[in-house]
């Protein structure tokens, strides 16, 4: 256990008498608590994702093509707003929800959350004007997902004593990631119905969800006096923003590279990004009251915590994105699948990840209360680490009993980390940090969803561009297509051809169509538009690319598993041993109760 001073003031004692009262008069309040935190963090995780599966519905029904040059700045931030949103915001919430309530700004969360949801569930315009109310409502709504995302773990922290607080916080663990799994699900099933139906499967839940935390929830927790550090805030907050977003256009072609890091808004903004984050980590250092404790990060269950943190979530995001185009780009067409149909079908196909993951985290959560949760996270990022490796040793046209076997294990292994890993975390900080302790492990993990995307997205780029044109060049022209256009073709970024599966367009249809190549005599457009001319030549250029993006993961959750090895066992003292050692410092009569 590691030893942690005590420095509480009456009112301090007061508040956590109050939660240990709570603990006597209310038994079932701790349980309401985690219903709704959970309620609150579910509904964040599958907005994270919901979009994914859904885009080429939202597209078509604001009129608009994603795959034109002028609109994939629309394609991007409709993908990573809502996350730069999210992950840019959780640390100052969390420092707020020490200083002011984290029920009162859990709460808050909520309310903006659901406004968001009625706003977006009615887009008044087309086009370019349809696609930017999207856009603004979501990164709004990620400012709602912020609050509710930096507080909830937190609030249940407060709520629950120690050997009940992993399976309250694996539980909620689960529907963080459990959520954005299921969101590929949700938005591909709600959206061949109606693109709209997307946004209005939030507008119920988020509304009962914010009256519901208004009229139950109370805070029990310890506050800490201050003021909000503005010059930790904004250069973390735009150090953030600007590293994210530089990786994100990471992703886009420049200059006659695949990729866009030769720009010099990428590198600008990356290295401009790292500078501010730098500045913050001075500015903390100096100020009185910082945005967040950077001493807590020598608590080595903390430091090494949040690290495993941040690789297995970059692992995990950059997995969820190549199985996505795995399946659309390839798999589901070459076993009859209309392209169109793919984003649904690829959200069920990956159902056995979801139900893995369901299945180990509660368990994980009640196994760390009992037994730590050093072995639990080791041993789970080992075995996601595993089905990495496991994935490039199947055929690219796999047989899906080992496909699903495989992913089935991914989700236990994830569920087996991902709980204990939280509980860790929240309990190794004093309860006075616990909201901006929240907050940073939030960024972490939010954090590396959104690293995820431009990071694999790049990889697989690289991956591709060494052997796709070529392949694209030879197998055109033997259809037919005459030698200029197919060297065009060729010639066009990886990243067209990627999101074009992406998305469920027919990638040749979409990307040659327009040249009117395939109206031309001499010319197999049967074949070349057809379920398996693409993804028969994708094949193995893609598979060059999986190397690259799952050896990358398996070394990040090799990582992951050694940092959670030697980040121990410990945690901070619960708030009886607190009350006990406060009782001696600070007398407290019956009557301050």
């Amino acid at each position: 256990m590691t030893d942690q001073s005590v420095d509480l003031d009456q009112g301090d004692v007061r508040t956590i008498r109050r939660r240990l009262r709570y603990d006597r008069d209310h038994p079932r309040y701790k349980w309401i608590v985690l219903t709704n935190t959970t309620l609150g963090v579910l509904l964040t995780a599958v907005n994270s994702s919901i979009l994914l599966i859904s885009l080429p519905a939202i597209f078509r029904g604001i009129g608009l093509n994603p795959l034109d040059a002028g609109n994939v700045g629309y394609l991007l931030w409709m993908l990573m707003g809502y996350l730069l949103a999210t992950a840019v915001l959780v640390v100052m919430f969390g420092r707020l929800g020490d200083i002011y309530g984290r029920v009162r700004i859990y709460n808050l969360g909520f309310t903006v959350f659901a406004i968001c949801a009625v706003a977006l569930s009615f887009d008044p315009w087309h086009g370019g004007a349809g696609a930017m109310w999207i856009i603004v409502w979501r990164v709004v709504q990620g400012v709602g997902g912020a609050m509710l995302m930096a507080n909830s773990s937190a609030i249940l922290t407060d709520a629950f004593p120690a050997h009940q607080r992993g399976t309250a916080l694996g539980i909620n663990m689960v529907a963080a990631v459990a959520g954005s799994f299921l969101g590929l699900l949700i938005g591909g099933v709600l959206s061949e119905w109606d693109w709209r139906a997307v946004f209005w499967v939030s507008v119920p839940i988020g509304i009962i969800g914010a009256v519901w935390s208004y009229r139950s929830l109370h805070e029990v927790g310890v506050r800490t006096s201050g003021r909000l550090d503005w010059a930790g805030t904004i250069t973390f907050g735009l150090g953030l923003t600007a590293l994210l977003t530089g990786i994100t256009y990471g992703i886009q072609p420049h200059g006659g590279h695949a990729t866009g890091w030769t720009s010099p808004f990428v590198l600008g903004s990356v290295l401009g990004g790292l500078a501010l984050l730098v500045a913050f980590c001075v500015v903390e250092k100096r100020v009185a009251q910082p945005m967040f404790d950077l001493a807590l990060f020598r608590n080595r269950a903390f430091g090494l915590g949040n690290f495993a943190n941040l690789m297995a979530s970059i692992g995990r995001g950059g997995m969820q994105f190549m199985l996505i185009i795995w399946l659309q780009g390839i798999w589901l067409p070459l076993h009859g699948y209309d392209f169109e149909k793919t984003p649904l079908w690829a959200g069920i196909y990956l159902l056995p990840l979801t139900v893995g993951f369901l299945a180990a985290g509660p368990v994980s959560g009640w196994l760390s209360d009992r037994y730590g949760a050093r072995l639990l996270t080791t041993g789970g990022a080992l075995l996601t680490g595993l089905t990495f490796i496991l994935m490039l040793v199947i055929p690219v046209d796999f047989d899906y009993r080992v496909f699903a076997l495989i992913i089935l294990l991914n989700g236990i292994g994830s569920g087996l980390f991902f709980s204990p890993n939280t509980a860790a975390i929240m309990s190794s900080v004093p309860a006075s940090q616990r909201g901006a302790a929240s907050g940073m492990r939030g960024t972490l993990f939010n954090g590396g969803n959104a690293l995820s995307m431009g990071i694999f997205f790049s990889l697989m780029v690289v991956g591709l561009a060494a052997t796709l044109p070529s392949a694209l060049d030879a197998g055109l022209r033997a259809q037919g297509v005459s030698a200029g256009a197919a060297s065009e073709l060729a010639g066009m970024p990886p990243v067209a051809s990627m999101f074009a599966a992406f998305l469920g367009f027919n990638p040749i249809e979409e990307l040659l169509g327009p040249s009117g190549e395939l109206s031309k005599p001499g010319v197999n457009a049967d074949v070349l538009t057809g379920q398996e001319f693409f993804p028969n030549l994708l094949t193995g250029p893609f598979h060059s690319g999986l190397v690259v993006v799952f050896i990358a993961a398996a070394v990040m959750m090799l990582l992951a598993a050694f940092a959670s090895w030697f980040a121990g066992n410990d945690r901070a003292r619960d708030e009886d041993e607190e009350l006990a050692e406060a009782d001696r410092i600070v007398p407290v009569t019956v009557a301050a109760r």
